[in-house]
C-alpha cells in the first residue's frame, strides 16, 4: 500500500470517528430514550431545535457537494451517522432531508436550499405514488404517498414527469391537501394531493440524480437500521447479565447463549453489507452495480433488523412486551423502516436482476 493511500484511508477513518463523536450529541448511545417517548403520537413527530442542530452541525449538507454549501463527504460518513441516529432512536428527518437537498443542490437552487441546509425547514421529496417501490412515475396528479414525518414539513419537493424527463417543483406546505396518519413508532407519514398550480419549478431533469439518492436514501437507512438492532441487542445482553433465575444470571443458560450467538451474526452480516455498499458507491458505482449493492444491504437490514429486535423482546420475557420498557421501542422502529425506500422482498427481486454473474446474497 502506498503512503498516500495509507494516508487517505487514515484521514477517511478520522473523518467517520468524528461523524460518529458528533452524532452523540444528538443521539447518545445508551442514553435515556425520554426525549424520544416525549415526541411519540404528537405533531410533528420531532424536535424542530433538533433538526436546526443537525444542519448547524452540516449534517442535512453531508451528501450535497461544497459549492452548493454542502460538506461533499461519502456514503461511508452517511452510514455512519445514520447508524449512530438508529442506535439513539432519533426521530428527525435526516435522511428524507439529504435526500432533498440533494435535489436542490442538484437545481442549483438558491432560494430554499439554504434553508433545507440549515435545518430551519423540513422539505421532504414526495416522489412515492404506490406501496413498495422505488420507482418515480412522476404523475402530476397522483396522490404522493408515504412522506415521512410530513406533519412538520414546511414545503414539499414534487418529482413531476414531463415527456421523457422528471422535472422538479417546490410547494409550499401552507394551503397544501395535506392527510397526516401516525406510524407505530410514533413519526407520521403523509398524503399529499399536488397542485402545480401553486409550486416553483426549479429543475427540467432531475431523474438520474433523484434514482440516485433514492439508492442512497435505502442504504441510510439500512444503516440506521444497523444502529437500531445494535443498541436493541445491547439492551438484551445487558439484561440477560443481570437477570436471575433458580440462583444464576440467564445469560450462563446455554440455550440462551446460542440465541444470542445466533442474532450476533445477523448484526455482522448486516455490517458487512452496508459497509461494503458504501464503499462502492464511494469508488464510483452507477447503474446495476450500484442497484446490486444498496438492495443487498437493503435487503439484509430490513430483515435482521426485524428478526433480532422481536428476539430481543423474547429474550426479556414479560417485562419486554410492556411499552414502560426501552426493547420495544427499537422494534416498532424497524416495523416502520424496514419497509422505507424498500422492502427486503422489493430488494431481492432488484438484486437478482441487477446483480454481477455468481453474485450471491
Amino acid at each position: 500500500m502506498s503512503e498516500a493511500l495509507a494516508g487517505t484511508e487514515a484521514e477517511r477513518a478520522e473523518s467517520i470517528r468524528m461523524i460518529r463523536d458528533s452524532a452523540a450529541a444528538v443521539a447518545p448511545r445508551g442514553g435515556d430514550t425520554r426525549r424520544v417517548r416525549a415526541l411519540r403520537f404528537k405533531d410533528p413527530g420531532f424536535d424542530p431545535a433538533v433538526l436546526r442542530e443537525m444542519g448547524a452541525l452540516g449534517w442535512i449538507g453531508l451528501r450535497a457537494p461544497e459549492a452548493a454549501g454542502g460538506a461533499g463527504l461519502g456514503m461511508g460518513e452517511m452510514c455512519a451517522l445514520a447508524e449512530e441516529l438508529g442506535a439513539g432512536l432519533a426521530p428527525e428527518p435526516l435522511i428524507p432531508s439529504v435526500l432533498s437537498a440533494t435535489l436542490l443542490a442538484a437545481a442549483e437552487d438558491r432560494a430554499a436550499l439554504p434553508r433545507l441546509l440549515a435545518g430551519e425547514t423540513y422539505m421532504p421529496t414526495a416522489w412515492q405514488e404506490r406501496p413498495d417501490t422505488l420507482e418515480v412515475p412522476g404523475s402530476p396528479d397522483a396522490p404522493r404517498r408515504f412522506i415521512p414525518q410530513a406533519a412538520g414539513a414546511g414545503g414539499f419537493l414534487l418529482p413531476v414527469r414531463e415527456g421523457g424527463r422528471i422535472a422538479l417543483y417546490v410547494l409550499d406546505a401552507a394551503g397544501a391537501d395535506l392527510a397526516i396518519e401516525r406510524t407505530q413508532d410514533g413519526g407520521n407519514y403523509g398524503t399529499l394531493r399536488p397542485a402545480l398550480g401553486e409550486a416553483r419549478r426549479v429543475a427540467d431533469d432531475v431523474g438520474a440524480v433523484l434514482a440516485r439518492a433514492l439508492d442512497e436514501a435505502a442504504l441510510a437507512t439500512a444503516a440506521y437500521l444497523l444502529g437500531v438492532m445494535e443498541r436493541s441487542f445491547d439492551l438484551a445482553l445487558n439484561y440477560l447479565r443481570t437477570r436471575q433465575q433458580f440462583g444464576r444470571v440467564i445469560g450462563s443458560f446455554q440455550a440462551l447463549q446460542h440465541r444470542a450467538a445466533d442474532l450476533r451474526i445477523q448484526l455482522g452480516l448486516t455490517r458487512a453489507s452496508v459497509e461494503s455498499a458504501a464503499a462502492a458507491l464511494d469508488a464510483g458505482a452507477e447503474g446495476a452495480v450500484r442497484r446490486a449493492a444498496v438492495s443487498r444491504a437493503k435487503a439484509r437490514a430490513a430483515e435482521a433488523s426485524l428478526l433480532v429486535t422481536r428476539q430481543v423482546i423474547q429474550l426479556h420475557g414479560g417485562i419486554g412486551y410492556t411499552d414502560e420498557y426501552d426493547a420495544g421501542l427499537y422494534l416498532r422502529k424497524a416495523m416502520v423502516l424496514a419497509n422505507q425506500f424498500g422492502s427486503a422482498a422489493l430488494h431481492r427481486r432488484r438484486f437478482m436482476k441487477d446483480a454481477p454473474e455468481g453474485a450471491e446474497e
